[in-house]
């Protein structure tokens, strides 16, 4: 990627896609260029939540609601240490910023770290085209990087495709470190870092939990040195089918409460036998509706996935673990959107529960995940 530091949103900017469809506007952050997969989020506010997602991990975002920056950018709503997008997509950046949490303008951010975005563009013939053909590879050019469009079409379908991409060290810490339980200590979980959001040991430090954070790399020496009650595999980027699941299935074989989110959910269904697959276009956004099954409970959620796990959703299967079910499904396509083992104290979920931004329907979980190591104490 190549950036100067200023002057973005005068210096004209192009959008490829791999299949040769371009779109022309104008630079939006710094200016240069930048490849990754282009996805859409539908959701209308949190947006620097996802701009700090590790999940987006060389992810183009466009973003399908049209007017992107009005709140500004702050020090206390970010997920991770960075912004984690390859590239972002506006259709109509605020001019002004106006909220009393603001300390500078979204553009700003941008520049600051380098983020090569687009704006003035058609989102929606975009945000179409990507349901109607699929997520694929992307390009954003602004200023010198603009040139002829064939070989802008070349860089981009020589681009690394997000199919087989091992990523989840790329995003995750290097070193482990600990999230203090709030108040009195009930539990201690050992936490995965595939790619983990801020609010996640939050949600269970609120919960009375102290959260021991480890690399991705973490061997299952590593995870049981901590003596933990739970052990949690949080979201991430990339192909599930490149990772390795030996700390996985050794907390499966140990009976230790589990609980796995987005890219832990996918860990899990691995684990147990199930395939996973890549989506047409993934969901992202906070307007997923999924059902618990468990409940019969419809849920507004917060997404951020482009592969699925493969499971019957009509019955009880059975695993080397134990028998499993499908706990949650989405509405709109009958994705799997949830696993649960019933022999043994282990679930997942597809989505966010944690939702920073919102919605908040599906904290629950992390009180069930508390309920289980309840049991297991007893």
């Amino acid at each position: 990627m190549t950036i100067s530091t200023r002057g973005a949103t005068k210096a004209p900017a192009v959008l490829v896609l791999e299949d040769g469809r371009t779109f022309r506007g104008r630079a939006y952050g710094a200016v240069g260029e930048t490849f990754g997969e282009a996805v859409f989020n539908t959701g209308m506010t949190g947006y620097q939540e996802t701009l700090t997602d590790p999940s987006y991990h060389r992810q183009v975002v466009v973003m399908t609601a049209p007017h992107v920056g009005n709140t500004g950018v702050n020090d206390e709503d970010d997920e991770s240490k960075k912004i984690w997008v390859a590239g972002y997509v506006v259709r109509d950046p605020s001019r002004v910023r106006s909220n009393w949490r603001s300390q500078r303008s979204l553009e700003d951010e941008l520049v600051a770290q380098g983020v090569v975005g687009i704006s003035g563009i058609d989102t929606r013939a975009l945000t179409r085209h990507l349901r109607e053909r699929g997520a694929m590879r992307v390009g954003i050019f602004s200023g010198a990087a603009v040139m002829d469009d064939a070989a802008l079409l070349v860089k981009v379908q020589a681009a690394a495709q997000m199919k087989g991409a091992n990523l989840s060290a790329e995003v995750a810490t290097t070193d482990a470190y600990v999230v203090p339980a709030i108040g009195t200590k009930k539990f201690t979980v050992a936490a995965i870092d595939l790619g983990i959001k801020g609010m996640t040991p939050h949600r269970m430090a609120e919960r009375g939990i102290e959260v021991h954070v480890l690399p991705a790399t973490a061997t299952a020496d590593d995870v049981y040195a901590v003596n933990p009650d739970g052990v949690f595999l949080s979201n991430g980027p990339g192909d599930p089918a490149t990772a390795d699941l030996s700390v996985v299935k050794a907390v499966l074989e140990r009976r230790t409460p589990l609980f796995g989110i987005c890219f832990g959910n996918q860990l899990l269904g691995r684990s147990l036998g199930f395939g996973t697959y890549k989506l047409k276009y993934g969901h992202r956004g906070i307007n997923q509706p999924v059902q618990d099954r468990t409940t019969g409970k419809v849920e507004v959620t917060a997404h951020n996935h482009g592969f699925a796990v493969d499971a019957p959703l009509d019955k009880v299967s059975d695993t080397p673990y134990g028998r499993a079910e499908v706990s949650h499904v989405c509405l709109n396509d009958n994705v799997v959107e949830g696993l649960r083992l019933l022999d043994q104290p282990a679930f997942s979920v597809q989505y966010h529960p944690e939702a920073a931004a919102g919605p908040h329907d599906a904290a629950y979980l992390f009180d069930r995940f508390v309920s289980l190591m309840e049991a297991e104490r007893a």
